[in-house]
């Protein structure tokens, strides 16, 4: 029911990877717009934490840590939901499936506690958690942002369009580490970032393509910084795609950036170039301009969020895997059908636009 009182503390939780992570940003904005002197909190995995720490809209991040097993996992759940009752939390909305965060819903709610309309929990004990559970749209008709947000329905609460936009501050230390490692290696000027890495691999374009695409910008002029996470297979990754180019404007910051230092990397790019990763939505929330390649991913819920944006889907090249029948864990890249000519005319398109903050 809507809030007829303003609360003073809400909890969001939200226990899933990176770009998830981000994707819900917009309902703290717009809770903390409607209620300013409310305080705001998430719970995420512990991993996640970097992207919320400088968010003005949270006032705290409670964390829960993964790689905890066993007896040494129960202790600290136990402690943390301590921690968190004595917040007393008027509402709290859960904005995944996890039985695990609906059970510190129903513990932690004093009045509403808000979860979705899960069609698969539908025949278990889910709806007993709740107060009120929002709509589920279906699947691949909804951006994530915005099915986020529905979880707001039951508080009777509409964002405006200011409050839909993701948030990603950039830390001041981190954009002077990352002039000073652009310094370092000869990029001083305007540059493009090409991502190509993804924590799965089925969503990854070929490397020589890559290269193709780097080389090519490069003798426009352009000088190219390729990034990846700091885990081997995307280091491997990038540096393959390094071996196969020829100019010396192109760099490799490959595994060596924090999220913080990354997020400034992309923030200070003429144009982000990448494949559907947590990355891709970063690049979205600080505005930039986007060339996204899309594989077996559902298009209309993951497409970069309130930027301009040119997107290229594997399924528009040839036959491609539907995305509920992709195994994750595959090594295979569903993007091959993509060939170089419209990933570069993309890119060109967007860099001959007159760019319009």
């Amino acid at each position: 029911m809507p809030q007829t009182e303003a609360p003073d503390r809400i909890l969001l939780i939200k226990l899933r990877h990176h770009g998830d992570i981000l994707l819900t940003t917009p309902v703290a904005r717009t809770l903390k717009s409607r209620y300013p002197r409310c305080e705001i909190d998430m719970l995420v995995y512990q991993e996640t934490l970097p992207l919320l720490l400088n968010n003005p809209d949270i006032s705290r991040v409670w964390t829960l840590d993964r790689k905890l097993h066993g007896w040494r996992k129960v202790l600290a759940q136990l402690a943390l939901l301590r921690e968190l009752r004595k917040r007393r939390y008027r509402i709290v909305l859960h904005l995944s499936d996890q039985m695990q965060g609906a059970f510190f819903a129903k513990l932690l709610a004093r009045e509403q506690a808000i979860g979705f309309d899960y069609p698969k929990r539908r025949k278990s004990p889910w709806r007993r958690f709740f107060t009120a559970l929002a709509p589920l749209a279906p699947s691949n008709t909804l951006h994530t942002v915005s099915q986020n947000l529905l979880a707001l329905q039951p508080l009777g609460i509409t964002p405006t369009e200011n409050e839909r936009r993701c948030i990603l501050p950039v830390p001041e230390p981190s954009r002077n580490e990352v002039r000073a490692l652009l310094r370092e290696r000869g990029v001083t000027g305007n540059y493009l970032v090409i991502h190509p890495a993804s924590r799965w691999f089925f969503k990854c374009w070929e490397d020589d393509r890559f290269a193709q695409l780097a080389n090519t910008l490069a003798d426009d002029g352009w000088h190219i910084v390729l990034t990846t996470a700091p885990d081997q297979n995307e280091m491997d990754m990038a540096a393959s795609i390094m071996a196969l180019t020829h100019s010396d404007r192109i760099i490799s910051l490959a595994g060596m950036l924090s999220l913080n230092q990354l997020a400034a990397v992309i923030d200070g790019a003429r144009l982000f170039i990448g494949v559907d990763s947590v990355p891709m939505h970063m690049a979205a929330a600080l505005n930039k301009d986007t060339v996204a390649l899309f594989g077996p991913s559902k298009i209309q819920e993951w497409h970069p969020w309130m930027t301009r944006y040119r997107l290229i889907s594997a399924a528009d090249y040839g036959e491609l895997i539907e995305p509920d029948q992709v195994d994750t864990a595959t090594r295979q890249r569903y993007l091959a059908n993509i060939p170089l000519a419209p990933v570069l005319d993309a890119c060109r398109a967007l860099l001959a636009e007159t760019r319009q903050e």
